[in-house]
């Protein structure tokens, strides 16, 4: 039935009506929070490019974790900024490395959150490549090996779950395989399975001193014109053991989040990247849109497409928002 029986603004006229018929919605639980861990004690440097984010020490990370647990998020993701770099990324799993260090703090300290373990070699190798290279390229099946080492290690000193994010062929495999074998069949993979090569990605690499000093990262992360290609990285993935699949980045990528959430139903994580992040804060900044209603209506955007986890540099942020406001926020 069409107008002007059928009025589609009979629901839309006040916000009890619209939370009232609202499709999507926002929580608290859907939300986890990147954190850069670094040597020292008592740091906490703002990184330059992602204002109101920063590089903590150990002690500073673990009081962080408590204000984000007691802010009611779930989990927080962890990058490590080493004390030494190496052409096989070794303090990523050293015994005594800076993820390592932080997890048992965190875990003896901040009881309740899940504590995620970015696994990757970019952060820690000489080269700021995602793995060993040899004669210039990324070898697939060394990085595997090396990989197993820092899933392992991550898993030993707390990590509640890991999420490898360096593109390698049969990772996920290889990590299950590893985790299995030392008794943590309990620990769950959280893959990187449709990582893009994204330029959405440079505040990310000054904030973990993480860019190539030659070449890209095309030859092992995505096209960002490939869309079906995202589908067969996740559907191995999956095959391979992966107990959630991210796409990263996010808004850029929603079409893909919607795919494999219709694909597959299984838990889809989506990364609200850090260029995503400095954009809208700039902008934000400058004035020239409301900061917190893009936040949330892009953060709402992701939901709607399928993600059931966001990882945000806007976490904290939201949730504070979400608590003022009682999860009534108008996006008009």
């Amino acid at each position: 039935m069409s107008f002007p029986f059928t009025r589609m603004r009979r629901l839309r006229q006040n916000e009890s009506m619209r939370r009232m018929v609202r499709e999507t919605s926002l929580s608290v639980d859907d939300l986890v929070m990147p954190l850069f861990v670094c040597p020292g004690t008592g740091v906490k440097n703002e990184i330059s490019s992602m204002p109101g984010n920063f590089h903590c020490s150990v002690d500073i990370v673990t009081e962080e974790c408590r204000r984000i647990r007691d802010a009611g998020i779930p989990g927080v993701i962890l990058f490590g900024i080493p004390e030494k770099k190496d052409a096989t990324g070794s303090d990523s799993f050293s015994d005594n490395g800076i993820i390592q260090r932080a997890l048992r703090e965190i875990k003896k300290e901040v009881p309740g959150i899940i504590a995620i373990t970015d696994v990757c070699f970019c952060e820690y190798t000489d080269h700021g490549h995602c793995g060993a290279l040899v004669e210039g390229c990324v070898e697939n099946d060394e990085t595997l090996r090396l990989l197993q080492k820092q899933a392992v290690s991550h898993a030993q000193a707390g990590a509640d779950m890991v999420a490898p994010s360096d593109m390698m062929d049969g990772r996920v495999r290889s990590i299950r395989t590893a985790l299995d074998d030392e008794g943590f069949t309990h620990i769950p993979i959280m893959s990187y399975a449709a990582k893009y090569a994204s330029a959405f990605y440079g505040p990310f690499r000054e904030a973990a001193g993480s860019a190539p000093k030659e070449g890209d990262r095309r030859g092992y992360q995505m096209d960002p014109a490939n869309g079906d290609e995202a589908i067969r990285e996740v559907r191995l993935d999956i095959e391979e053991g992966a107990d959630i699949v991210m796409v990263k980045p996010a808004l850029s990528y929603l079409d893909i989040i919607y795919r494999v959430k219709q694909e597959f139903r299984v838990p889809v994580a989506a990364y609200n990247v850090s260029g995503e992040f400095s954009c809208i804060t700039a902008a934000g900044q400058k004035g020239w849109i409301d900061l917190e209603r893009v936040m949330m209506e892009s953060l709402v955007s992701m939901k709607r497409a399928g993600a059931d986890i966001i990882i945000t540099y806007f976490a904290e942020r939201t949730a504070r928002l979400l608590a003022r406001r009682s999860g009534t926020e108008e996006l008009s």
